[in-house]
């Protein structure tokens, strides 16, 4: 048996609750990890809230879709060298837990410089942010990316990795303080949405006539603000819709400017989808840290407290990441 957090009935962070479960037993192509740490991500309260079910693959009343830990025992086709590795892991669920089986080909080392604990930071937000700028925006150095949500993971995450691509980062945030962790973090300009105008704001801005594309997991009203500051050939990225799945679209605008407005969704993608985000990661930014990206980890918790990370993490109060830690 094993410790894990369930979700006893939909409804707020006060439905989080830790059990005892059987510990999984790895299947054909998956490995067994003993879990250091896991990520708390938005996901995670939309299955809270009933919102967001588990895919067929994943405990249903299990949440957690990143972690980090040792693999303890492998199921049949799995390279044998990964026995006892160091890891960090991107899942389709079960992440809160003492244990948790994931697809071997969504297993990445832990990077030179980062530790155990801090690697359950990076695979949600990074597999995310490359999937969405670089696979599918297909950013080209020298670009300017708006990230909404600057000071988020995502957001945090994606600052980070374009810089090191060779890009510009404008970030919208909602506070003066968020703002100033960013252009920490490395963004060239930060606008406090609600303060500021970020469409005024980047069309006054000398750092760029406009924007190449746009990260965006907020929706709604920022949607046709977004097809007015995006440069001809643009590219508009939905990851989220925090305000709202419905807006208002100039189609004029799309076809003038040869728009492209499309969105994604990670979690329902395949293994061998997920596996070759994986394989560029280790490629192209594993190689980067710790010189050029780090993690940015605001507050841990013990598992046991996971309702208190939620409650943290639906406040928006926090600058990065947050953590449920195993003993």
């Amino acid at each position: 048996m094993m410790k894990a957090v369930s979700i006893i009935e939909p409804g707020g962070a006060e439905v989080l609750k830790l059990v005892e479960k059987p510990k999984p037993v790895p299947k054909e192509g998956e490995v067994l990890i003993k879990i250091k740490a896991a990520g708390v991500n938005r996901p995670d309260i939309a299955q809270r809230k009933g919102r967001y079910p588990a895919p067929p693959d994943a405990p249903a009343d299990i949440p957690g879709l990143e972690v980090s830990g040792v693999i303890e025992e492998i199921g049949e086709g799995v390279p044998s060298d990964f026995q006892g590795k160091e890891i960090c892991a991107l899942m389709s669920g079960g992440g809160y837990a003492e244990y948790a089986c994931a697809p071997w080909q969504q297993c990445l080392p832990v990077p030179e410089g980062i530790s155990l604990e801090e690697a359950a930071s990076l695979p949600e937000t990074f597999f995310t942010v490359w999937n969405n700028v670089f696979d599918i925006a297909n950013f080209q150095k020298g670009e300017t990316v708006l990230v909404h949500g600057g000071s988020s993971g995502i957001g945090v995450t994606a600052i980070q990795m374009v810089k090191a691509m060779g890009g510009k980062v404008i970030i919208t945030a909602g506070s003066d303080e968020k703002c100033r962790a960013c252009l920490e973090f490395g963004a060239d300009l930060a606008i406090n949405y609600k303060t500021q105008d970020f469409e005024q704001e980047i069309k006054n801005s000398t750092l760029s006539q406009g924007v190449d594309i746009v990260l965006d997991m907020i929706g709604g009203d920022y949607t046709p603000k977004n097809i007015r500051i995006v440069n001809p050939h643009g590219r508009i990225v939905m990851i989220n819709a925090m305000k709202g799945k419905n807006a208002e679209v100039d189609l004029i605008q799309i076809m003038k400017k040869r728009l492209v407005l499309t969105g994604s969704t990670l979690r329902p993608q395949s293994i061998e989808y997920k596996g070759k985000i994986a394989d560029k990661l280790k490629e192209y930014i594993w190689p980067l840290f710790p010189l050029n990206l780090k993690p940015v980890i605001f507050k841990t918790f013990p598992l046991q407290n996971a309702s208190e990370a939620h409650n943290m993490m639906e406040s928006s109060v926090h600058i990065g990441k947050l953590l449920l830690i195993n003993p």
